[in-house]
């Protein structure tokens, strides 16, 4: 490789600058006689960010520019949330890793600093813009006062403490990651709440075409991560969604010795009041079957009226 210094794209929030400083650290720790800069990239959502995301194309406006600044070589890697990625690429860039995933599941954060999903008094008001919460919210708790909130995450945390809210639900690896874990009062099992598709990995995106960038960057990934992973965006590419119908999966290792995956999957009508869910398991070498296997036992149960209504 002839470059001694390489590009790093990343949105401007203080969560996507965290996440890629993790990836800084870890590449410069592989290649101390590389130099690894940072670029601030202004995203389409983040531009939007007091506005329904799901009228403007959903949470690929978070990647749109960093995509087209890596594509017309600005940056030579972009970082990203992976649960803000679509289910397929753009032609020309790939996932060179995928690094461990930090804790999946979604947090609940009160005023009071207790309680929990279930207890949460009847007519709380309760903060996500998340269709995926809000569905599986309504069908658990029909009850709950759920009202619209976006923003960063202080933006969020702060309107919780000015009142707006009595509690608010947000993913729990990146309260982790900025520090903020403490605000935790519960951490939502998974088989309560089925977290977004991908949640709380790092993705880190190349150009096809750079076989040095990638091959370096392929130091980072954690394969049983990436095989989650891959079986969850499977489920999500069967079906065809995006932002605009309630969909979730998780996958995790649920043994080593032949290594297997648990894979669970929702989809929901957007009110909460129509909910399909299912889970599969099988060899983690086949995890993109898991996926689809999973979206047809959904598309058999009714899924596409779902996601046609």
């Amino acid at each position: 490789m002839t470059r001694s210094s390489l590009i790093i794209g990343s949105r401007g929030s203080a969560l996507a600058v965290r996440q890629a400083e993790i990836v800084r650290a870890r590449l410069a720790a592989h290649y101390p006689h590389l130099t690894f800069s940072l670029k601030l990239i202004r995203t389409s959502g983040d531009r939007l960010a007091d506005r329904p995301l799901t009228a403007f194309g959903g949470k690929g406006l978070f990647i749109k520019e960093l995509e087209e600044a890596l594509r017309a070589g600005e940056i030579d890697l972009a970082v990203h949330s992976l649960k803000d990625m679509p289910a397929e690429l753009p032609e020309g860039l790939q996932l060179a890793a995928i690094l461990e995933r930090e804790d999946p599941r979604d947090a609940l954060v009160t005023r009071t600093g207790e309680g929990t999903v279930r207890t949460l008094p009847k007519g709380a008001i309760v903060g996500t813009s998340s269709l995926r919460r809000l569905a599986q919210l309504r069908a658990m708790r029909p009850d709950l006062d759920i009202r619209p909130l976006r923003g960063n995450v202080d933006t969020r945390l702060r309107k919780l403490d000015e009142g707006h809210y009595e509690a608010i639900i947000l993913a729990a690896a990146g309260l982790v990651r900025l520090g903020l874990e403490a605000r935790i009062v519960e951490r939502i099992p998974t088989e309560v709440m089925i977290p977004a598709i991908g949640q709380g990995a790092i993705a880190v995106e190349t150009r096809a075409e750079d076989d040095d960038v990638t091959a370096l960057v392929a130091r980072l990934d954690h394969p049983p991560t990436r095989a989650a992973t891959m079986a969850e965006r499977a489920f999500l590419h069967r079906l065809g969604g995006g932002c605009h119908v309630p969909i979730a999966a998780h996958a995790e290792l649920v043994s080593d010795e032949p290594a297997r995956l648990l894979l669970r999957g929702m989809i929901a009508s957007p009110d909460g009041t129509r909910l399909l869910k299912a889970h599969i398991s099988g060899p983690l070498t086949e995890a993109v079957a898991l996926g689809h296997q999973l979206a047809e036992r959904l598309i058999a149960e009714g899924a596409l009226a779902l996601l046609n209504p």
